[in-house]
């Protein structure tokens, strides 16, 4: 074994010390901390990156001295170590970008404990991308839940604990699903660890023993973690909980918790089940038409809201559902244009919720439409990156929304008319519906108005600055340099069982 293959797990307890380390520390020594772990791990995934595409495998790092199958196991390889530095990055610069927000929304008290809350989730998204055991999976799951809630609460107004409080009951809902699920699993299999488990799963199913189990097994972990993440109908908590949590936390929760789960329910496709047995136990056709509900629903109700922050957290519910409609599809190609469209939506998610903080500053603070005719004017970069993000979001070319429906239309035309039509004519209605809430809000900040409006001069603005225009150049270069990606998911997904 090299020293590389030991920055996974490097990666993971590093994130879950510092969250010790920032409970005994002030405001500052707290944020700078933060930003160093960040920095270092952020390094670290770079490193195994670079390794594993030059060796073009995955490797196992046993943790103790006890194998299979009692021993715990991470497993990384391109796909893995790549989403790991993706993750890292985008939470770094959401973190940046509503830095300035912090202080105003939050009592400096509790500023630490929100740089635990972060750490935490950091460290619960680095172990769902890399665990090869699914009672870890677990564990972290409930980690990545406690301090997404602690995040959207911390605010500590009406608002934000009734969000955080029905946030918190649908999550122990899809929890008590998901354990649920593994339970069976477990019974059937007597395994906790991926590779071992697909090997009996593959077993029990060609002999045809304990097939109902096993389907109502799968069944359970797709509903919980769908309900995790978001899926339309399960999404009744999350407007409240992005449109009230702080600058930061709703940036980070659109982009990534969610994503934390979904990835987490692509390695039980892959690595515990088989996707040819998901494929052939037709739970796939379930999840299909949920996320077409999902990718219609959510922009209708998008479209009926008045606040900014809400329509882009409705936005959301309906770029979950083009996840789930890719796993939907079947193939290969779907699974790597739902691949594509994770990093996709959380870039771009999260430059529309730092975009519009600024925008909102400009305007009295206000998130109403009306308020904010003309900020674009007063806040250009503002306005500049919500355009983009706006734009990626609608699938307009040069922009990494764009190379997402692409992949999923390319998908889509390989199969049969029963799937063909139905995406093909959801992907149509969705970018129009789209085009009319996100090209609307442009239009708005971008209103003359007559008479001055209050002008509010941001703290830091350089750092605001650099922040948005990192993000959009990370969605420019998923929107023109493609190719690459797609391969290295490609890649990634062959290796991935």
């Amino acid at each position: 074994m090299t020293f590389i293959e030991n920055f996974p797990f490097f990666s993971i307890l590093l994130s879950l010390g510092s969250g010790v380390l920032t409970s005994i520390m002030n405001k500052k020594a707290a944020r700078i901390w933060n930003t160093l772990i960040m920095l270092v791990i952020g390094s670290l995934s770079f490193v195994l990156l670079v390794y594993l595409l030059g060796t073009g495998e995955s490797f196992t790092f046993m943790m103790g001295h006890f194998p299979a199958p009692w021993g715990n196991e991470i497993r990384a390889g391109a796909l893995e170590a790549g989403m790991a530095l993706f993750f890292v990055m985008i939470m770094f610069l959401s973190l940046k970008g509503g830095e300035q927000h912090l202080d105003e929304e939050i009592e400096e008290s509790k500023i630490n404990l929100y740089y635990i809350m972060i750490n935490l989730l950091l460290s619960s998204l680095l172990a769902l991308i890399y665990t090869n055991d699914l009672f870890t999976a677990y564990v972290f799951v409930e980690i990545n839940t406690i301090a997404a809630c602690g995040l959207i609460m911390i605010r500590q107004n009406g608002r934000t604990i009734e969000a955080a409080t029905r946030y918190m009951i649908m999550a122990q809902l899809g929890s008590g699903l998901l354990l649920m699920g593994l339970c069976i699993l477990y019974d059937i299999t007597g395994h906790l660890l991926m590779s071992n488990i697909k090997e009996s799963v593959a077993l029990v199913y060609a002999e045809g023993t304990y097939n109902i189990p096993l389907i109502a097994s799968i069944a359970m972990i797709c509903v919980g973690l769908a309900i995790k993440s978001a899926l339309y109908p399960f999404h009744t908590w999350l407007p409240n909980a992005y449109g009230n949590a702080t600058v930061s936390s709703a940036a980070i929760l659109s982009s990534l918790v969610s994503k934390g789960y979904i990835f987490l329910l692509i390695k039980i496709f892959y690595r515990v089940v088989g996707f040819d047995i998901i494929v052939d136990s037709k739970i796939i056709n379930i999840l299909f038409v949920f996320g077409l509900l999902g990718m219609i629903m959510g922009s209708v109700n998008a479209i009926q809201e008045n606040d900014i922050r809400r329509m882009i957290a409705f936005s959301s519910v309906a770029q979950i559902g083009y996840i789930y409609m890719g796993f939907g599809l079947g193939t290969t190609m779907g699974m790597v244009a739902s691949v594509f469209h994770i990093l996709s939506h959380a870039s771009s998610k999260s430059l529309l919720f730092i975009a519009a903080s600024g925008l909102t500053d400009v305007s009295g603070h206000s998130k109403k439409f009306e308020k904010l005719t003309g900020s674009g004017f007063r806040n250009p970069i503002a306005g500049l990156a919500f355009s983009i993000g706006a734009c990626s979001m609608v699938g307009l070319p040069l922009f990494s929304g764009f190379i997402s429906k692409l992949l999923f239309a390319q998908a889509a035309v390989q199969l049969s008319l029963s799937k063909l039509l139905p995406t093909m004519i959801c992907l149509a209605i969705s970018t129009v519906l789209n085009a009319i809430y996100f090209m609307k809000t442009v239009l708005r900040i971008y209103t003359p108005v007559k008479g001055n409006r209050e002008k509010i001069e941001m703290p830091n603005k350089g750092k605001y600055t650099f922040t948005l225009v990192c993000m959009i150049v990370i969605n420019m270069i998923l929107g023109c340099c493609s190719q690459p990606i797609v391969d290295w998911i490609e890649s990634g997904l062959a290796i991935f069982g």
